[in-house]
């Protein structure tokens, strides 16, 4: 597996399983077999509502603790909660997490990020990150960090290759996990030449194609799935390498465009939306 260093020396996984929008039954079975097969990142949040059924997963899969990179996130009702991190952690079933966000930049978000910054310091969380903090608001993160967090979890593709926000990422070595890391919804990136004529050289299919893309971009990638045999064929990139020319030819579709759009009256409704737990 490859891996990336983050810039406190830790070091991540580049692919991993995501578990949005995956029921309890169906994340646990996702996580057990995909830890199985040789993931060894998974991905959840507090409003997935999942976070039990990943934990059980990762126990039934057999693989130990210490080889799993698990990263969830803080949603913005639990921000200002003193108990959130170790109720989080309660639910996942272990100890700490490799890797803690906060999920939006809403509701009290900067007492979010001092929840990250303490549980990094008590050794809760080996590493943290913010999630969908784009333009002004990690901006106005950067005036208020004491610690560099280490991961930002955004919307990006080879339509959206998040350039600008990168120039800042850049400058505090912030390494970027991709979400809609093969479009979404409609099949229009995913049916762009370029991938079928690369898939056919290197025998992979086009989703194939644009994941190995988001590794060689330095991404961590996280598409989640149902269906085993996905699970299997998103984890098998890392065979080939594109050339520079071939990466050269996918930077042309980059169209500056996002799939979804977040409004300010949706931030409103993130904070004071608070997620149905599963019971223990």
């Amino acid at each position: 597996m490859e891996k990336i260093i983050l810039n406190n020396g830790l070091e991540c996984p580049a692919v991993g399983l995501g578990t949005f929008m995956l029921s309890p039954a169906d994340a646990e079975n996702s996580v057990r077999e995909a830890l199985k097969m040789g993931y060894r990142l998974i991905d959840t949040a507090n409003a997935y509502v999942n976070e039990r059924a990943v934990g059980r997963g990762m126990r039934e899969s057999g693989v130990p603790r210490d080889e799993i990179f698990l990263s969830t996130k803080l949603w913005p009702s639990e921000y200002e909660k003193d108990s959130a991190v170790d109720e989080t952690l309660e639910r996942l079933g272990t100890d700490y997490v490799d890797l803690l966000y906060i999920h939006q930049p809403a509701g009290n978000w900067l007492a979010g990020y001092r929840r990250l910054e303490k549980a990094y310091k008590e050794g809760k969380a080996k590493a943290i990150g913010i999630s969908n903090f784009e333009g002004r608001y990690i901006e106005e993160l950067e005036t208020e960090w004491e610690i560099v967090p280490q991961f930002i979890q955004v919307e990006a593709h080879p339509y959206f290759t998040q350039k600008e926000l990168r120039v800042t990422l850049d400058r505090y070595g912030i390494r970027l996990m991709s979400w809609y890391p093969l479009g979404h919804g409609d099949r229009s990136l995913q049916n762009e030449p370029v991938f079928a004529e690369l898939g056919k050289k290197y025998g992979k299919t086009p989703a194939q194609v644009i994941l190995r893309w988001h590794t060689q971009m330095g991404f961590a990638v996280i598409p989640g799935s149902r269906n085993v045999d996905h699970i299997r064929d998103n984890l098998d990139i890392l065979d080939f390498t594109m050339t520079e020319e071939e990466m050269a030819e996918i930077a042309k579709l980059d169209k500056g465009e996002r799939y979804y759009h977040r409004t300010d009256e949706q931030l409103v409704q993130f904070a004071a939306w608070t997620p149905e737990f599963e019971k223990a």
